[in-house]
């Protein structure tokens, strides 16, 4: 009998990956094809292809990509004999993304391969390029005969971020891919929902009877996420002048985590489709901002130079190579966001984003609301109130949960203190090789797309943060840089929170 524990094999299948030279292919989507070999989840007649209009060959690509993979996998798990095994199977293709000529050839260079290594003709194309191409990409494909399935073989197209750069761009990608691949075929990847820590949502909010019983308005005063990066635009700068941290982050990632904290439980979690719905459903019941609440909702900033206590020296961003002298980009965000909904009646959910912020932490926080503490008043010292439960979810790097409450401090005196009750990933699972790919790319060729983006989700998504893009280009910033390096943000950024009469409130402050 087959242990349902033990997962199985993706199927037999060709990855073709379109833009095969770039960084995220060898330092990403490479290490992560070796760790499903690893992990034995990886059929040994999986073949990849990689396009590229890199003068290249099989040989040249293998000894390419061998040079430098033990900077992207750790040397504990790194074996050389797996590494010969898979790279075997990898080939190269040149070819211009543009040119039909380069799909016909494809066709007859995946043909061959799946004459000579009994594949079933499964392909699964990875758009591993700039977002330009994922239209071009799908239609040639589909011109080629590339994108027909039948009850014998599957065909799958993966898109990388940004899906758009505003509503209209997104509605119209989604279209372009339609035109080529059925919606099903169309997986949108997000590699935030592929971390283990954010999986681990779901199954800590439905499968504890402790858990989703105060999960509503009831119980929770707000809830706070928080992703935070510690480096600048690293030679990123040609793309984040046009897309900024509201388009890179906001956009993408803070809102898919939003959904899968507020998300009513779906009729099935091995439905991809019914999970997918109730994340949706949370993202259109969010509120829309007018143009008066984004100017008290909504927070950029834009961070400038510092010196560091250890003598170290920080550019601003406006400093940073191919950083226009005078530019408006946005590199720290943060809203607050309400849903009209009745779990979530008044409870404002705080999202922040930034860049050279002190630490690189991705964290959400559910603050609950306030205890009646007239029991305890001779033990409080200048206060009036107990300090809040709060459930703390680390997403990155340290990933974990914690709870903070309170606690008597050991004595005669009656005195709390806030203790924590804490639970770390690497010490009760151990840490697995990882490069936050591997689920996603083994649930693609499995053909499960629960952890994937519907062009729905997508389109509701961008929805939700038009109308401030619409303010912010009307209204440029006149206040950056408005925030020093390696600091939390700017002091409006703390202000959100205080508003309403809420002079208690703050940003959990990240250890």
């Amino acid at each position: 009998m087959e242990n349902i524990d033990t997962p199985k094999k993706a199927p037999k299948s060709i990855i073709i990956i379109f833009g095969a030279g770039g960084d995220l292919t060898k330092r990403k989507l490479i290490p992560a094809l070796y760790h499903l070999m690893q992990q034995g989840l990886l059929s040994k007649h999986t073949n990849v292809v990689g396009v590229d209009r890199l003068d290249s060959d099989n040989e040249t690509y293998r000894n390419h990509l061998s040079e430098e993979i033990d900077c992207f996998i750790d040397k504990e798990f790194f074996s050389r004999d797996l590494w010969d095994q898979l790279i075997s199977k990898a080939h190269f293709m040149q070819g211009d993304f543009r040119d039909p000529e380069t799909y016909k050839n494809l066709k007859n260079f995946l043909t061959d391969i799946d004459n000579k290594t009994d594949t079933p003709d499964n392909y699964l194309f990875y758009c591993a390029t700039p977002p330009s191409f994922f239209g071009e990409i799908a239609a040639q494909l589909c011109a080629a005969g590339l994108s027909t399935e039948s009850d014998d073989y599957w065909r799958r197209l993966i898109v990388e971020k940004p899906f758009g750069r505003d509503l209209e761009t997104a509605r119209e990608l989604n279209k372009a891919l339609h035109q080529s691949f059925q919606e099903h075929q169309i997986y949108r990847i997000d590699h935030y929902l592929g971390k283990e820590t954010v999986q681990n949502i779901m199954a800590y909010r439905f499968g504890n009877g402790t858990i989703e019983p105060i999960w509503n308005h009831r119980y929770i005063d707000h809830i706070q996420i928080t992703v935070a990066e510690s480096l600048g635009v690293e030679g990123r700068a040609n793309y984040y002048e046009t897309a900024g941290a509201m388009r890179d982050m906001i956009a993408n990632h803070l809102l898919a985590l939003m959904s899968v904290i507020a998300m009513e439980p779906p009729n099935s979690f091995n439905d991809a489709d019914a999970i997918r719905d109730e994340q949706t459903k949370v993202l259109k019941a969010i509120e829309k901002f007018t143009p008066e609440q984004v100017l008290s909702c909504a927070v950029r900033g834009q961070y400038g130079g510092a010196n560091l206590d250890n003598g170290e020296s920080i550019l601003g961003y406006r400093e940073e190579e191919r950083v226009a002298p005078e530019s408006g980009t946005e590199t720290f965000v943060a809203l607050k966001l309400m849903i009209d909904s009745w779990r979530w009646s008044g409870v404002p959910f705080f999202i922040r984003t930034g860049k050279r912020m002190p630490g690189r932490y991705t964290e959400v926080v559910i603050q609950y609301k306030y205890a009646p503490s007239m029991m305890f008043h001779k033990s409080m010292d200048k206060i009036n109130h107990l300090e809040p439960n709060r459930l703390i979810i680390r997403i990155q790097p340290d990933e974990g949960i914690s709870m903070q409450f309170n606690a008597k401090k050991p004595g005669t005196i009656q005195e709390l203190s806030t203790v924590d009750m804490d639970f770390s990933y690497s010490e009760h699972f151990g840490n697995a090789p990882s490069t936050g790919y591997e689920t996603l790319i083994y649930d693609c060729l499995c053909g499960d797309a629960t952890l994937f983006k519907r062009a729905d989700n997508i389109e509701a998504s961008w929805a939700i943060v038009q109308p401030i893009l619409d303010v912010w280009q009307a209204l440029p910033a006149r206040t950056f840089p408005n925030y020093k390096a390696n600091s939390w943000g700017p002091d409006e950024a703390d202000t959100l929170l205080k508003r309403d009469g809420q002079e208690d409130r703050q940003w959990h402050q990240i250890k």
